[in-house]
């Protein structure tokens, strides 16, 4: 009997407990400060973006860890690629000293990864073959991208320090 080229999603008790650590995860990094009086949260994703290099690099491969859960959870490559351009996003307004952490606090990529995830569970669509692949792709060029990133920084903060 041949293989079938689809793979039905994960509904299970597993995917369900792997939904509500990413919302955990993604609570704690992007909402889980609040601003008295003004009633926006922020979370520790802008906080951990201040520390030069170190901070985005960690940050940013927290965001694909979500990414790499999704990819397992059977998500297809267009919701991926959804949240790969979200990560994006995020990463390249992150390397501006000071306006990216102050994107990070408005943008909250993993957030909006975590509520593309959920969507996928609620109306499943089986993935290919090619979305395994295209998940892939898209880890190692978002690793890249967050370790390219983070070297930037790193050079500038020594630019900085060498004037």
């Amino acid at each position: 009997m041949p293989l079938s080229d689809s793979s039905p999603p994960l509904v299970d008790r597993n995917s369900h407990q792997t939904l509500q650590r990413l919302r955990g995860l993604s609570h704690v990094l992007d909402n889980a400060i609040a601003i008295p009086g003004i009633g926006y949260r922020v979370g520790l994703d802008p906080l951990i973006g201040l520390l030069p290099g170190g901070g985005d690099l960690m940050a940013g491969l927290i965001s694909i860890y979500v990414v790499i859960e999704a990819a397992r959870l059977g998500v297809p490559a267009a919701t991926l690629g959804r949240m790969g351009l979200n990560i994006l996003t995020e990463v390249l307004m992150g390397t501006v000293p000071m306006i990216g952490d102050f994107f990070d606090v408005i943008w909250k990529a993993n957030v909006r990864n975590v509520d593309l995830l959920e969507r996928h569970i609620r109306n499943p669509i089986p993935s290919r073959k090619t979305d395994k692949l295209f998940a892939i792709i898209l880890i190692v060029g978002l690793l890249t991208l967050v370790l390219g990133a983070a070297t930037l920084s790193l050079l500038f903060v020594r630019w900085v320090l060498q004037l």
